[in-house]
């Protein structure tokens, strides 16, 4: 068991930086709660998965490729310049009170992280760099029982440490002011933003 517990520190780190997807997730659970910070989370776990087995089946390799990397730091540009302007102009609002519509929030953050993990470039270079060296490079030598468990642990380091910012943000709710509360939101909205320059300048570069 010992041998596994690197693996679970290296989900936890990749887990604890405050890049483009936990910036939202703190954002989401300001605003709407733990449920809501959760799904996103959830949503961008899914697509840890998909880049663990993109990677495992040596699919990862073709998006190493420039026209490739164009269309993934554009469409990061996109979607997180979308999504940090779309919190800075909704920072007024509060949790809804319709349960069909707070369904509908779910669904919607769980799709939220999905899709902003799935188009973050910072994401797909850990998966086809580190996952890719330590995992896939050493299948040679690794049954494939051995890079299940592996793999398994990275994931509970990234779950434990997203459940605890889900809880925080959420809990922060409650103790502290909503002028305070709006700062961080609005912080965390400008960090998207901020990412989302950054990649549109990188894919500024790959086609220039």
């Amino acid at each position: 068991m010992h041998s596994l517990f690197p693996y679970f520190f290296l989900g936890v780190s990749l887990a604890a930086p405050i890049g483009p997807v936990k910036a939202t997730l703190l954002n989401l659970g300001i605003k709407n709660g733990f449920f809501h910070a959760w799904f996103f989370s959830l949503g961008a776990i899914a697509t840890d998965l998909t880049y663990m087995l993109l990677v495992y089946f040596g699919i990862g390799r073709f998006i190493e490729y420039p026209v490739f990397k164009t269309i993934l730091w554009s469409f990061g540009c996109f979607v997180l310049l979308y999504t940090g302007i779309e919190n800075l102009l909704t920072m007024h609002k509060v949790k809804l009170d319709s349960n069909f519509k707070k369904v509908l929030r779910l669904r919607h953050s769980l799709l939220s992280g999905f899709l902003i993990a799935l188009l973050n470039p910072l994401t797909i270079l850990f998966w086809l760099g580190i996952y890719g060296s330590v995992l896939v490079g050493g299948s040679g030598r690794l049954s494939g029982l051995e890079i299940a468990f592996y793999s398994l642990f990275i994931l509970l380091g990234i779950i434990l440490v997203d459940f605890i910012m889900a809880i925080l943000s959420s809990g922060s709710r409650k103790v502290l002011s909503y002028k305070f509360l709006n700062i961080v939101s609005a912080l965390s909205s400008i960090s998207m933003i901020g990412f989302g320059i950054h990649f549109g300048i990188q894919a500024y570069k790959s086609l220039f």
